[in-house]
């Protein structure tokens, strides 16, 4: 594997961290008037004034439907995509995004390839990057989102639908990604990266009995005595109130029953007497230092904490838990075209380009986070070099979307119950 150590030391927790401290109450109560009625704000282009859709779907300018797998929800259509067979515009096209999640090289070879300037701006979290959407401080042609919030985005009219006749290796991507349940017929978004959440966890430290295989399941390793002062749950009250309603039989991750939710925040309260729970968001760095021994993390950060590995330490070192039947924790990032992109058929010749197998491996070997297309498969990413073999069980599997359990939006009734409760369970953790 290719030594990345010069140029990691990443903070690639920051583009989770914003689906836990998303303003959901401020942008559809408090803040929604001003966000939402961005929606056909501009005469030049034609506004649906409804979009029909399995869930009865909200119109431009209203507050959206919270999606779900099995009552997805059609995003409303506010504009109308750019019109085929147009050049695509010279000069800089302007990307949103967290940081190191787009590899330089993959981005100097889009320049050259169409003879231009990428410029890259980056946000820590959702808020940050909802606020400057809204504010009109700055205009930009590409977006990474998450699908939690891309209902709110597309009623607000700050993003426009995309053209598919520019986007021909969208077909690369997996067949139920192509028309995902929170964007259906994606409309607006092609996926961008993929991961789940399990357990990292040092082999040369905990017992081989404490640990998988010998363990079915290896949250139990969060609530061994003998990983006392060396355990971490992410940084993150979904993440962690999730895992614990999984350990418990609960497999909606996305209740608002007060009393399911509580049982959750007990659960977890367990691991503070037991072994002094501590929380983290940065897996990828003590995993590799052994200041943990035991992380709860994301696939993608386990991969990238290989090259944060001390120079006398080899990946072997590194083991990585998801539920092998596949009914864990999953999530996906997207790309999206701002309403008022500047270069909207560069940012969509961008789009395809991503999705180019080649253009993807690279991309990859430098995020750590995969992408969800056909011909990368868990043997051609050990090939490649991406992964060691011993981390197999971070890749992700078409399947896993099937099988696995998203965190999605809340109301904002519900997600302060769920803040209410990691709040009673973060005061008595450390970190």
């Amino acid at each position: 594997m290719a030594d990345r150590r010069e140029t990691t030391g990443r903070r690639s927790y920051d583009r989770r961290e914003f689906l836990r401290h998303s303003a959901t109450t401020a942008l559809l109560l408090g803040g929604g008037a001003t966000l939402l009625s961005a929606c056909g704000s501009d005469s030049k282009d034609p506004v649906s004034t409804s979009q029909g859709g399995p869930s009865g779907n909200a119109k431009c300018g209203e507050p959206p439907k919270l999606s779900r797998p099995n009552n997805p929800a059609t995003l409303p259509l506010c504009a109308d995509p750019i019109k085929d067979g147009l050049d695509p515009e010279s000069g800089t096209l302007k990307i949103f995004n967290y940081a190191d999640y787009l590899d330089p090289e993959t981005v100097k070879t889009f320049e050259k390839e169409y003879k231009v300037k990428v410029e890259l701006t980056t946000f820590a979290n959702i808020n940050e990057a909802v606020d400057k959407l809204q504010s009109g401080a700055a205009n930009f042609d590409l977006i990474n989102m998450s699908p939690d919030r891309l209902g709110t985005l597309a009623a607000a009219g700050l993003i426009q639908p995309l053209n598919k006749t520019y986007i021909a290796n969208l077909s690369n991507v997996w067949a139920s990604l192509q028309d995902p349940f929170y964007d259906k017929g994606s409309q607006y978004t092609i996926p961008y990266t993929i991961y789940t959440t399990g357990i990292g966890y040092r082999t040369d430290k905990v017992d081989p009995s404490d640990a998988p295989p010998t363990v079915a399941d290896a949250t139990d390793m969060l609530f061994n005595r003998k990983h006392k002062g060396y355990a971490f749950v992410l940084d993150d009250d979904r993440e962690a109130l999730s895992m614990a309603l999984l350990r418990l039989g609960f497999t909606d991750v996305n209740t608002e029953d007060p009393a399911i939710i509580a049982k959750a925040g007990t659960e977890l309260q367990r691991m503070v007497g037991a072994v002094n729970i501590k929380i983290s968001g940065q897996g990828y760095t003590k995993l590799p230092e052994g200041q943990a021994w035991v992380h709860q993390t994301w696939s993608g950060d386990m991969i990238n904490a290989v090259y944060n590995l001390p120079e006398d330490l080899g990946p072997e070192v590194l083991g990585y838990w998801f539920q092998p039947d596949g009914k864990g924790l999953i999530q996906s990032d997207s790309w999206t075209i701002g309403r008022k992109a500047a270069k909207p058929v560069l940012a969509h010749r961008f789009l395809n380009f991503i999705l180019d197998e080649t253009n993807a491996r690279t991309n990859i070997g430098f995020t750590g986070y995969q992408q969800p297309l056909t011909a990368i498969t868990p043997e051609t990413l050990i090939e490649d070099g991406v992964i060691p073999e011993n981390l197999l069980t971070a890749v992700v599997r078409e399947q896993d979307f099937v099988n696995g359990y998203e965190e999605l939006q809340l109301s904002p009734k519900g997600k302060k119950i769920w803040e209410d409760e990691w709040a009673k369970f973060t005061s008595g953790a450390g970190s």
